[in-house]
């Protein structure tokens, strides 16, 4: 059996736990193999998942290699990672995940504003998720902390960036939790930030749920 043959398993379990793209010298490195024989694993890993039309696919990104849903699933899996989202967040997280999203970079005074209560603790809860990042400092507000989303926010909505910003009410567990962040979104001058899409909303009824 050959090298390469026998590193399939390995170069797999990597592939798997690994949050970025893993090189092929760091893989090597790990699995005290050659890199040409790692190298040549991943090529036979990618043509076999291609080949067998698997749920996923093998991608050389950015330096590294890392294992991607396959694009013709995209929807079903943005409805489950959606669904994760709104039944482990609460809905005061839902809320200022909203405010943050929609109104990046934003103080957590800002947050609190928007709110209108203190937001401290669910602003960490959010960073603890891995949604939400500091991002700068306000240097106009007492260099106030500003905050972000993250990569992984992107990825759990199934975003390449935020310009593709799903519907307000996806952060909403209810339409008038929807509503409520709308009006406080407006009253803090956040009403040109939904400009485009009431305008969208003109052309057609808006779907009840």
């Amino acid at each position: 059996m050959r090298e390469s043959d026998l590193l399939r398993g390995p170069v797999e379990a990597l592939l798997f736990v690994t949050d970025e793209p893993i090189s092929v010298s760091r893989m090597a490195k790990v699995l005290e193999a050659t890199e040409r024989d790692v190298a040549e694993t991943l090529r036979a890993l990618q043509e076999e998942y291609a080949t067998d039309e698997r749920g996923f696919q093998l991608r050389e990104v950015a330096g590294g290699w890392r294992l991607y849903t396959h694009p013709a699933y995209h929807e079903q899996v943005e409805r489950l990672v959606l669904s994760w989202d709104t039944r482990r967040l609460s809905q005061a997280a839902l809320e200022a995940l909203a405010v943050i999203a929609y109104r990046q970079p934003v103080s957590r005074h800002g947050v609190n504003a928007i709110r209108g209560v203190n937001s401290e603790a669910v602003i960490a809860s959010l960073m603890e998720k891995g949604l939400v990042r500091e991002v700068g400092r306000d240097k106009d507000a007492g260099n106030a902390i500003l905050y972000g989303t993250t990569q992984a926010f992107l990825e759990r909505f199934g975003l390449k960036d935020i310009s593709e910003l799903p519907p307000l009410e996806e952060f909403a567990p209810d339409p008038s939790t929807e509503r409520a962040i709308r009006e406080r979104l407006s009253a803090i001058d956040g009403a040109a930030l939904f400009e485009e899409a009431d305008e969208s909303d003109d052309d057609e009824e808006p779907d009840e749920k």
